[in-house]
C-alpha cells in the first residue's frame, strides 16, 4: 500500500515549471532558460577569453593545459573521421562541446527556490532541437560542398536506388535523434531531482540531491561528449566521397 501522503506528494510534482515565463506572438517563452542559455553563453566566452590572455608557448597554466588535452582529443577524433580536412572543424566541436557541458551543470548551482532559477537550458527541447538542426544544416552544407549537387543527390540512391526512401528518412531522423538523446538524459535528471524534493523529508533532500546531482554532472559530460562526437561524425559521413 502506497501512502496517501507519498501519493499527495507525486501528485503536487511539477516537471515542467518554470520559474519565470512570458508570452510573445502568442508563444509561451520560458525566461529561466533563456537566461540560464545567455549564463551559460557567456561563461563559454570567458573561459575563451581567459585561456587567449593566458596563452603560452611556454609552460602552460592550468586552464590551458585542461584546453589543449581537450582540444587534442578532439583533433584526433576529427582526423580519424575526416582526415586532414577535420581538423578546421575541431574549434566547433570544441565549442559544442565545452556550451553543452556548461548547459547541463548550470543546474547544480543552488537556488533555493522550486523550480530552478538556474534550469540546465538543455533540459528543455528547444535548445536541443535547435542546435541538432544547427548541425544538420552544416552537415548537409558540407557535403554540397564535398560532394557537388550532382553527387550529393546520388548518395541518396547508394548503394542500390530501391534505398533512396531509407536513406531520405535516416536524414531526417538524424536531428531527431540528436536532439532527444541530449534532451531525454537531461530531462531525466531534472525528472529525478524533482521527485527526491517532492517525495523526502526536508531535511534529507540534500541527502538524497547531492549524490544525484554529482551522478547528473557525469551523465553531463557524456551526453556533451556524444553531441560533439556525433556530430564529427555526420560531418564525416556526409563529406564522405569514396561512396561506401
Amino acid at each position: 500500500m502506497v501512502s496517501t501522503s507519498v501519493v499527495h506528494s507525486a501528485a503536487t510534482i511539477d516537471v515542467g515549471g518554470h520559474a519565470a515565463t512570458a508570452q510573445l506572438f502568442g508563444m509561451t517563452i520560458s525566461l529561466d532558460i533563456v537566461w540560464s542559455s545567455l549564463a551559460a553563453a557567456a561563461v563559454v566566452l570567458g573561459l575563451g577569453f581567459a585561456m587567449r590572455a593566458k596563452a603560452t608557448s611556454g609552460v602552460p597554466g592550468k586552464l590551458q593545459l585542461i584546453w589543449e588535452t581537450l582540444t587534442e582529443q578532439v583533433s584526433e577524433i576529427a582526423g580519424s573521421a575526416l582526415g586532414p580536412a577535420g581538423r578546421k572543424f575541431v574549434p566547433l566541436a570544441m565549442s559544442i562541446f565545452i556550451f553543452i557541458l556548461v548547459c547541463n551543470w548550470i543546474e547544480v548551482i543552488p537556488s533555493g527556490h522550486n523550480p530552478e532559477w538556474f534550469p540546465a537550458p538543455t533540459s528543455d527541447v528547444n535548445l536541443p532541437l535547435a542546435m541538432a538542426l544547427t548541425v544538420i544544416a552544416l552537415v548537409h552544407y558540407n557535403s554540397i560542398k564535398a560532394r557537388g549537387f550532382k553527387g550529393y543527390f546520388k548518395h541518396y540512391l547508394e548503394p542500390y536506388p530501391v534505398m533512396l526512401p531509407i536513406n531520405i528518412i535516416e536524414e531526417i531522423t538524424k536531428p531527431i535523434t540528436l536532439t532527444f538523446r541530449l534532451f531525454g538524459n537531461l530531462f531525466a535528471s531534472v525528472l529525478m531531482v524533482t521527485v527526491i524534493t517532492a517525495l523526502v523529508p526536508i531535511w534529507a533532500i540534500p541527502f538524497g540531491e547531492l549524490p544525484w546531482k554529482i551522478f547528473a554532472m557525469a551523465i553531463g559530460a557524456i551526453q556533451a561528449f556524444i553531441f560533439a562526437l556525433l556530430t564529427i561524425i555526420y560531418l564525416g559521413i556526409g563529406m564522405d566521397t569514396s561512396g561506401h
